[in-house]
C-alpha cells in the first residue's frame, strides 16, 4: 500500500470517527494493518468512548495516528417530543394556577382588605390556594400588590372561539384590562386561523366540574374507581391514548376524577389517606359533553391555536371539544 493509499484509507476511517460512528473494524492490506482501539469512558451521563488509530508496519512495529473521543449522535425523537411536550403542559398549567390565584388574591384584597378574618372572600381565596400548594411568597406578594396606586380589580371573562374541524374552543380570561384581553385574544385567533364565536354558541359543548388529575403510574383504574365510588364523585376519564403510544408515552399520561364541588375535599382527603400523589385542578374545570375527531393536520393546527393562547398573560384556561 502506497503512502497515497494509506492516507485515503486513513482518511476514511477518521471520516466514520467524526461522525458519530465509532469503528471497531480491521483494514488489512498486504503491506500494514491499519486498527482501531476503543476505551469506553463513564465520566457523562452520555456515553463516550475514545477511539486510537494505529498503523502497523510490515515489521509489526505500530505507530499512533490519531486519538479521537466520539459520542453517539443525540436526537429528540417522535416519542421524546411528545412526552417534552406532555412535561410543558403539566408545567405551563401549574404556572397559570399559580397566575389566576394571585389575580384573585388581587381581586379579594381590592374589595375587602387585606385581612382575611373579615375579608370572607380573600379567607375563600387563600383556603382554595392551600388546596392547591401555592407558594406563600406568590399570595403575599400579591396582598402587597393589591395596594399600589394604579393596580385594578380584575375581571372574568369568556370568549367562545371555533378552530379547525370543527372544533369548539373556551378562553377563559381574568384580567384588569378588557380592552387589552379582548385584541389580544381576537389577534391570536385571526393570525392562528380560528373565528370569534357568537356567546353561547360554544359553551353549551362544555359542562363546569372539579377534576383531580393522577398520573397513570401512581395508581390503576380499578383503584381510582373505588375511591371515586367510596367519595361521591361522578367519574374517572381515562386517557386518550394513539396507536404509536409506548409505555414511555402512557407514563406521562393522567387519569381525571371528576366531582362536583362538594364532595370534592373528600376525594382529595381519601387519596391522601390511600397515599396516592395527584394534582388539583385551578377551582374547576369545563369538560366537553362529547368529543370532536378530526384528522392529524387539523389537530396540529388546533393545538398551536390553544398553545398561542396560553402564552397570553390574560389567559387562565383553554378548554376544546377535540378528541
Amino acid at each position: 500500500m502506497g503512502p497515497s493509499s494509506t492516507v485515503r484509507a486513513v482518511g476514511a476511517i477518521l471520516h466514520r470517527f467524526t461522525n458519530g460512528v465509532p469503528s471497531t473494524s480491521l483494514i488489512v492490506s498486504r503491506d500494514g494493518l491499519l486498527k482501531s482501539s476503543r476505551k469506553l469512558s463513564s465520566a457523562s451521563s452520555v456515553s463516550s468512548s475514545t477511539s486510537i488509530l494505529y498503523q502497523v508496519n510490515a515489521n509489526n512495529t505500530q505507530h499512533q495516528l490519531r486519538s479521537i473521543s466520539t459520542f453517539p449522535p443525540l436526537c429528540m425523537g417522535r416519542r421524546s417530543s411528545k412526552i417534552a411536550g406532555r412535561k410543558g403542559a403539566q408545567d405551563a398549567k401549574k404556572a397559570k394556577i399559580y397566575s389566576r390565584i394571585g389575580k384573585e388574591v388581587v381581586s379579594a384584597v381590592k374589595k375587602g382588605g387585606p385581612n382575611p378574618i373579615s375579608n370572607t372572600v380573600l379567607a375563600a381565596v387563600l383556603e382554595k390556594a392551600k388546596e392547591l400548594d401555592v407558594p406563600k411568597e406568590i399570595l403575599e406578594r400579591n396582598i402587597k400588590r393589591a395596594s399600589e396606586k394604579g393596580q385594578e380589580a380584575y375581571i372574568e371573562k369568556v370568549y367562545e372561539v371555533y378552530g379547525y374541524g370543527g372544533v369548539s374552543m373556551v378562553v377563559e380570561v381574568l384580567t384588569d384590562k378588557i380592552t387589552r384581553s379582548v385584541a389580544a385574544v381576537r389577534e391570536v385567533v385571526k393570525d392562528y386561523g380560528g373565528k370569534m364565536a357568537d356567546p353561547g354558541s360554544v359553551m353549551f359543548k362544555f359542562r363546569r366540574v372539579r377534576v383531580v388529575n393522577i398520573k397513570v403510574t401512581d395508581a390503576d383504574k380499578d383503584q381510582l374507581l373505588a375511591i371515586a365510588l367510596d367519595a361521591g364523585a361522578e367519574d374517572v376519564v381515562e386517557p386518550a391514548t394513539y396507536e404509536d403510544d409506548t409505555d414511555e408515552d402512557r407514563s406521562e399520561s393522567y387519569y381525571k376524577i371528576v366531582s362536583s364541588a362538594e364532595n370534592y375535599a373528600p376525594i382529595l382527603s381519601k387519596l391522601r389517606d390511600e397515599g396516592i400523589n395527584f394534582e388539583t385542578d385551578n377551582g374547576s374545570e369545563l369538560l366537553p359533553i362529547t368529543t370532536i375527531e378530526v384528522d392529524d393536520e387539523a389537530m396540529d393546527l388546533n393545538k398551536e391555536l390553544m398553545s398561542k393562547l396560553l402564552e397570553l398573560d390574560d389567559v387562565d384556561a383553554v378548554y376544546t371539544d377535540q378528541k
